[in-house]
C-alpha cells in the first residue's frame, strides 16, 4: 500500500492535486506542512499535520516543518470570520521555540539519514525582504482576479467585517514560502488541512509562473464530533499537546470519552494500527460496545505517543484511582494517592472558611463561578464530596469531612474532580 492508498484508507485525504500519487510512487519526494506560533503549544488539531509529516517520513519521504515566523504576524484568513489580534515579535519567539520542542519529539530529524524531518521558519527569508521587492518579485506573478476567487476570500468581504490588505496578502505570504523551498529544497508538495487548500494552489501557480517548475498538492478533511461540537474543544478550552497545560489524565480522558461513531473514525487517524488490526477490534467491540474496546485502545495509543510510556502510566493510574475504586470509600485512598493525582484541579482553601453550607462552599473555592449554579447542581445530583453524592442544600462543610484532616475529594458531573486541601 503506497502512502495515498494509506492515508485514503485511514480518511486522512480530502483534496489532491493530479499528478501527486505519481510524484510520490516516482522518487523520495521533499514535502512541507505550516504550522502556526500562535501559542506556546500545539494542540490536538494539529495532530492530524504532525501525522501526515510521521506517514509521509515513514513512506521514506523527506518531511518539512515550517514554523510560520512572518506569517504568524500576519494572520490567515482561511476558516477564520475576523481578523485576530497579531503578536509581538518575543511572544513569536518564545512560541515558535516551544514548538520546535514538540515537534521534534514526533519526527526524526537524524541528518545521517537521507529523509531526516527538518525543521525552517520562513521568517528567515522574510525578514530582509524589502515590500517593492515581494510586489514586484510576487505580486506581480498572481492576479487580484486569481486570489479573489478563493472561497477564503471570498467569505470574508461578502462578511460584516471585510478583510484588511494584511490578511488579503496572506496566500501571497505562504505561497513565497512554497515557492522558496522549491528553490531552496528541491521541495514538491504541500500539505495541510482542507481549509489551506486555497493558499497551497496560491504556491504551487507561483512556482508554475515565477519558476517554471511542477508542484504538487494535498489535504486532509477537518476533523469535527459526531455531535456537532469542535473537535478538540472541551469546556475547559483547546486540549494541549503540553502536559503543563492538558495533562496526560485529561488528554488520556478526552480519547476515552469519544462517541463510538467518532472513535471508529479517529483510530484510523490517530493510530498507526494496521488496516486488519483496526478492522478486527471494530468487529469486538461491535460485539459488546459497553465495554468500550475502541476508545480504550485510541486512548492508550494517542497518549502514548505524545507523552510517552510514562505520560500513558501516570494518565491510566489516575483514571484507576478516580474511577476503577469509585464504591471504594475515599478514606481508603491515601495522602499520596491524593496528592499524586495528575489531572485533578487542587485548590488551597483557608482554615476560617470551613464550617459555611454547601453552596458557599463550592463558590468560594471557585469549584462553581456563583452559588446559584452550585445549587442547581446539587438539586441535579451532581456534587459529590469524598465520594458521597450530596443530597441536602443544608448541608455543612467542616472540619469532620476532612480526608487525612486536610483534603475535600470534590466531583462535579461525571469527570470533573477537585483536590481541596485546608491550611
Amino acid at each position: 500500500m503506497n502512502l495515498i492508498e494509506e492515508l485514503r484508507w485511514r480518511g486522512m485525504l480530502q483534496d489532491i492535486m493530479p499528478g501527486t500519487e505519481e510524484q510520490l510512487n516516482k522518487e523520495q519526494t521533499s514535502a512541507y506542512i505550516g504550522f502556526d506560533p500562535t501559542a506556546d503549544s500545539l494542540h490536538i488539531g494539529s495532530l492530524v499535520p504532525i501525522l501526515l509529516l510521521v506517514h509521509l517520513q515513514k513512506a521514506g519521504h523527506k518531511p518539512y516543518a515550517l514554523i510560520g515566523g512572518a506569517t504568524g504576524m500576519v494572520g490567515d484568513p482561511s476558516g477564520k470570520s475576523e481578523e485576530r489580534n497579531l503578536l509581538s515579535e518575543d511572544i513569536l519567539k518564545h512560541n515558535q521555540a516551544a514548538v520546535k520542542k514538540q515537534l521534534e519529539k514526533f519526527l526524526d530529524f537524524d541528518e545521517s539519514k537521507s529523509n531526516a524531518a527538518v525543521m525552517v521558519n520562513n521568517y528567515d527569508w522574510f525578514k530582509d525582504m524589502l515590500f517593492l521587492d515581494f510586489i514586484r518579485d510576487v505580486g506581480k506573478h498572481i492576479t487580484v482576479n486569481y486570489m479573489m476567487a478563493k472561497d477564503s476570500v471570498k467569505k470574508r468581504i461578502e462578511g460584516e467585517t471585510g478583510i484588511s490588505f494584511t490578511e488579503f496578502t496572506y496566500q501571497l505570504i505562504q505561497g513565497y514560502d512554497f515557492y522558496w523551498l522549491y528553490q531552496h529544497h528541491n521541495c514538491k508538495l504541500q500539505m495541510g488541512g482542507s481549509d489551506q487548500w486555497g493558499n497551497i494552489t496560491t504556491g504551487t501557480e507561483l512556482i508554475r509562473r515565477k519558476a517554471g517548475g511542477e508542484a504538487f498538492a494535498f489535504t486532509c478533511p477537518l476533523l469535527t464530533k459526531s455531535d456537532g461540537g469542535k473537535f478538540g474543544k472541551t469546556e475547559k478550552g483547546n486540549i494541549w499537546l503540553d502536559a503543563e497545560k492538558t495533562s496526560p489524565y485529561q488528554f488520556y480522558q478526552f480519547w476515552l470519552n469519544a462517541a463510538d461513531d467518532d472513535a471508529k473514525k479517529w483510530i484510523r487517524i490517530f493510530t498507526f494500527l494496521s488496516k486488519d488490526e483496526i478492522e478486527d477490534l471494530t468487529k469486538h467491540h461491535e460485539e459488546n460496545a459497553a465495554n468500550r474496546l475502541l476508545q480504550k485502545t485510541l486512548a492508550k495509543e494517542i497518549t502514548q505517543f505524545v507523552h510517552g510510556e510514562e505520560g500513558l502510566k501516570q494518565a491510566i493510574e489516575t483514571t484507576e484511582k478516580l474511577f476503577a475504586n469509585q464504591f471504594a470509600p475515599a478514606e481508603s485512598l491515601s495522602e499520596e494517592d491524593l496528592e499524586s493525582m495528575d489531572g485533578v484541579v487542587k485548590i488551597e482553601l483557608d482554615s476560617s472558611k470551613l464550617n459555611i453550607d454547601i453552596t458557599s462552599f463550592l463558590a468560594d473555592t471557585n469549584i462553581f463561578s456563583s452559588k446559584g449554579e452550585a445549587r442547581k447542581m446539587i438539586q441535579n445530583g451532581g456534587i459529590s464530596i469524598n465520594r458521597k453524592k450530596v443530597d441536602s442544600l443544608q448541608m455543612t462543610v467542616d472540619s469532620s469531612l476532612l480526608l487525612h484532616k486536610k483534603y475535600l475529594l470534590v466531583q462535579k458531573g461525571k469527570k470533573n474532580y477537585y483536590l481541596v486541601r485546608v491550611v
